[in-house]
């Protein structure tokens, strides 16, 4: 079994939710892995980038559901904590740790463009929703998210009263929504309680999609930085490592890839972007499984032969890579379908969602990317876009559309891209 789990995530799951709600015990407890790994994230008690950790689902093959499921995490030896049989490997799952403050919602639409499923975590002992509940859920639908768990976390600090209260405010926030019968299951990410029963619905509810593996390999840029430290001798050192999830097709060692936009060039005043183009020299998934062939399914690094300082300090977060001649084209203006939202998420008046005014200012987040942009012409539910950079992305992809409302950006509304222009 131990060489059975060496392998890759089969599926992204993220989590969201408010601010504090304990979406990243959550993940530590099923996980083992904290992830709020960065100092200033430590510092703040807050996550900032997107993190990630994977965890391996097991299964005693004598136990009935729930009581059957557990992770490596959760146990010491693997052997059942119930009846001591050998417990047998279900699957490896990632999950994307989605940042709950209201300010950083580009950073978790971004995030959720690369889930194939997603817990939303409610505290207990809060009123429900919270002003972040409302704007993920929202940005959940609206990016299509549609294997939802809800999570009603940190029953500990509640009665049974209150925690029943509560619950009955989840049901009336959900009514009415695609999401009116999705399960919610009490636990305590603190206690580890009832988390057998959340693995069990991850496993019905977020299962392995089927893959297309014959269509060209595309990956989403989350996070990129360099591996040498200080000191390593010249003849040491290794290429940038670029970290994301695979969207469609594989990748293997050795593979030529392209990285879209890539490298900024400045020319006589005016700025372009080059496509970069390296070799694939090493595949890591999650932490620690090195592999010669990664696919869909978690969070995959590509060690590559590009200079370093390309990839340090995430500065390729929200490129595209993938076989080269195969990526959509980088376009800097383009017209949006508009679908604005009544109300603006995150506010705590809900403020009416104003039309959308020419020359205005947007945050918009197109797949790994969040952008801004400035909308130069508006008629007839289309709004035309121009970028302050230019993104890769084609006609008929969702994004989601953001406005400096008090000096945050406030999510109001979502679009599909028309005539793109590069």
């Amino acid at each position: 079994m131990i060489e059975a789990m060496k392998t890759q995530s089969e599926v992204n799951i993220g989590t969201t939710g408010h601010v504090d709600h304990g979406k990243t015990t959550l993940v530590q407890a099923l996980s083992g892995e904290w992830t709020d790994r960065h100092s200033e994230e430590k510092r703040r008690g807050i996550s900032i980038r997107l993190g990630y950790a994977d965890a391996i689902i097991l299964k005693c093959p004598s136990c009935p559901p729930p009581e059957c499921y557990t992770t490596a995490a959760m146990v010491k030896s693997n052997k059942c904590p119930r009846c001591e049989s050998d417990l047998v490997f279900v699957r490896r799952i990632s999950f994307a740790d989605s940042p709950g403050h209201e300010a950083l919602m580009a950073t978790m639409i971004s995030g959720a463009a690369l889930v194939d499923g997603a817990i939303l975590v409610i505290a207990a002992n809060e009123p429900c929703p919270q002003p972040q509940t409302r704007e993920h859920f929202a940005a959940l639908q609206i990016i299509g998210v549609k294997n939802l768990i809800i999570v009603q976390n940190k029953i500990e600090l509640v009665s049974r009263e209150k925690a029943l209260e509560n619950y009955r405010q989840i049901l009336d926030f959900v009514k009415g929504t695609e999401a009116e019968n999705v399960q919610i299951i009490p636990v305590s990410a603190v206690f580890r309680a009832n988390l057998d029963v959340l693995i069990d619905a991850m496993e019905r509810v977020i299962p392995t999609p089927k893959r297309d593996l014959t269509k060209p390999m595309r990956m989403y840029v989350a996070r990129s930085f360099e591996v040498n430290k200080p000191g390593t001798p010249p003849e040491e050192l290794k290429g940038g490592v670029i970290g994301g999830s695979i969207i469609q097709g594989s990748v293997k060692v050795g593979d030529e890839i392209e990285i879209r936009p890539g490298l900024r060039v400045d020319v006589g005043g005016s700025v372009r972007y080059e496509p970069l183009f390296t070799e694939v020299t090493s595949i890591q998934a999650g932490e620690s499984v090195i592999l010669e062939e990664a696919k869909p399914g978690g969070l995959i690094g590509l060690g590559t032969k590009l200079d370093p300082s390309l990839t340090k300090a995430d500065g390729m977060v929200g490129s595209v890579a993938g076989r080269p001649g195969t990526l959509p084209p980088m376009i800097d203006s383009f017209s949006i379908e508009v679908n604005l939202l009544e109300r603006v998420v995150g506010s705590v008046d809900l403020s009416k969602v104003e039309p959308i005014a020419s020359k205005e200012p947007l945050m918009l987040n197109i797949g790994p990317t969040a952008t801004v942009g400035t909308s130069t012409a508006v008629s007839n539910g289309l709004v035309k876009i121009t970028l302050r950079r230019p993104v890769v992305a084609e006609e008929g992809q969702r994004i989601a559309i953001s406005r400096r409302i008090a000096g945050r950006w406030r999510l109001i509304g979502w679009g599909l891209i028309t005539q793109a222009q590069s």
